[in-house]
């Protein structure tokens, strides 16, 4: 790509990519953005015309398709990409009718469509017509079931709001439907942990009016505005980029309860904590960090070579740990080899889609199926490792019931272990925050929501291993095929 593209031009090559591609616009946008030389309000523009445009996906196709009359699988993915571009300046922006119009379809005559541009105008103009109110208002009265008229305005596929509306009923929440999936389509201010014994959040609070402390975690903080890799903090390696959620679930484990000797190896010698599924990093940063503190050694495990070398970036300002490379699985046949141990299973990322707009768009029920079955094999796995007496925190970025509560469930029916309070464990770490009630196997699991506590949809259940007999079935002969790629920090 070559220099002096503008924002839209970036911001249309990113959702053609997307579509076409199955790229992520998380990490293609930045590289797009130097690739043109943006920076400041070019670059402020250009990502919230890419983000905002795959937010609003689902109630932008429906628009489009009425006044096309044409199914979207017949319009080709840069015209589509653009009638989308086109709608979301339209109906959710400030931009000029006639300047969303025009420059948008001046885009496609100099890639060459002069056919297609004249396609785009004529339904852009058509979109023009309407304003954002009377758009919902024909969805409303042209779409007679309430949860599909959900579906389209909040701009999520009808399963998921299907599974997130049985997720908050079952914390009899269900009337925060709406508050949820209008926090999934706002972007997230920035976040951080400050990492324990290098720097309290307090004192980088203190340091830097932009930042100030968040109630979710004890290590947490906001940055209300600029470039996070430009604080002095973070550059020193006294904090790092990440969901206050993700802080939460990995401190809960770690501060349960105090570090214990006696649950070391023998001899007396420091705790043994292990990062199931590591990649990329984030939560081994902050648990190698608290086992530093305490004195306990660390061990990060990672199956994609790939994201193994973010974890080991992400370890590296902190001094030198182990970081494998094999299918969590594998660790079923190292019985009780870790004192505690995280399992941060593969998920479909459904807590995480204000972050990640386009995931909502690639994943289907049976994407959650699939890997339902594996995270019940990692958590047996982890359960197999981890020693009698020692904890297990099972965590997904995902609030749907089958990935969460319906795996932990059915794993302690079978293995010795019971579920412990983890709502109290979690209260204790962050007393502020609102968290339901979620009865899990004769203890408590916690589930985070960005519309009520500020972070991603994070789950958290703690396990403690009661006695040295580990489950056999944690897969004999365990698969050594890669594992999906989790979808959050």
């Amino acid at each position: 790509m070559s220099r002096g593209k503008s924002p839209r031009e970036v911001a249309l090559d990113v959702l053609i990519a997307v579509a076409e591609d199955d790229a992520y616009a998380n990490l293609l946008l930045p590289k797009r953005l130097d690739a043109a030389g943006l920076s400041g309000a070019d670059a402020g523009f250009a990502t919230q015309l890419t983000h905002g445009t795959l937010r609003g996906l689902g109630f932008y196709d429906w628009i489009i398709g009425t006044v096309s009359g044409r199914r979207l699988t017949k319009i080709d993915a840069p015209v589509l990409a653009a009638l989308r571009l086109g709608a979301h300046q339209l109906i959710d922006t400030r931009v000029k009718p006639h300047a969303a119009v025009n420059e948008t379809v001046s885009l496609l005559r100099r890639r060459g469509g002069r056919g297609a541009a004249g396609f785009v105008n004529a339904n852009l103009r058509g979109i023009a017509r309407h304003t954002r109110e009377e758009w919902l208002a024909r969805v409303a009265d042209e779409v007679p079931d309430a949860r599909d008229r959900l579906a389209i305005t909040a701009s999520h596929p009808r399963w998921i709001v299907d599974a997130l509306a049985d997720a908050l009923a079952r914390e009899h929440r269900a009337d925060e439907l709406e508050e949820l999936l209008a926090a999934d389509n706002v972007a997230p201010h920035v976040q951080l942990a400050a990492l324990p014994g290098r720097c309290g959040r307090d004192e980088l609070a203190a340091a830097d009016t932009r930042l100030r402390p968040l109630p979710s975690a004890p290590t947490a903080l906001e940055l209300a505005e600029g470039d996070p890799g430009g604080l002095g903090a973070v550059t020193r390696g006294e904090a790092r980029v990440q969901d206050s959620g993700s802080q939460l679930v990995a401190l809960a484990l770690t501060r349960s309860s105090p570090a214990h000797p006696a649950l070391g190896n023998r001899g007396g010698e420091a705790e043994l904590l292990l990062d199931l599924c590591a990649g990329p990093g984030g939560k081994s940063a902050l648990l190698a960090a608290e086992a530093l503190v305490a004195g306990a050694s660390f061990t990060a495990n990672e199956v994609t070579p790939a994201r193994a070398g973010l974890v080991r970036r992400a370890l590296e300002p902190l001094g030198e740990f182990e970081v494998t490379e094999l299918d969590g699985r594998d660790f079923a046949r190292r019985p009780g080899e870790f004192t505690r141990t995280l399992v941060d299973a593969p998920c479909s990322g459904l807590g995480a889609l204000r972050r990640r707009p386009e995931a909502r768009w690639r994943k289907t029920a049976a994407d959650v199926a699939e890997l339902a079955e594996l995270q019940r094999e990692l958590l047996r796995a982890a359960i197999a490792t981890t020693r009698a007496g020692g904890l297990v925190a099972y965590v997904t970025c995902s609030p749907h019931p089958a990935e969460t509560t319906d795996v932990v469930a059915d794993v302690a029916a079978d293995a010795d272990v019971s579920v412990l309070d983890t709502r109290a464990v979690c209260r204790t770490l962050a007393p502020e925050l609102d968290l339901a009630e979620l009865p899990l196997a004769g203890g408590t699991a916690v589930q985070l929501w960005p519309h009520r506590h500020g972070s991603d949809a994070m789950f958290l259940a703690l396990l403690r291993v009661a006695s040295p007999r580990h489950v056999a079935d944690a897969t004999d002969d365990p698969d050594t095929t890669e594992q999906p790629d989790a979808t959050e920090e």
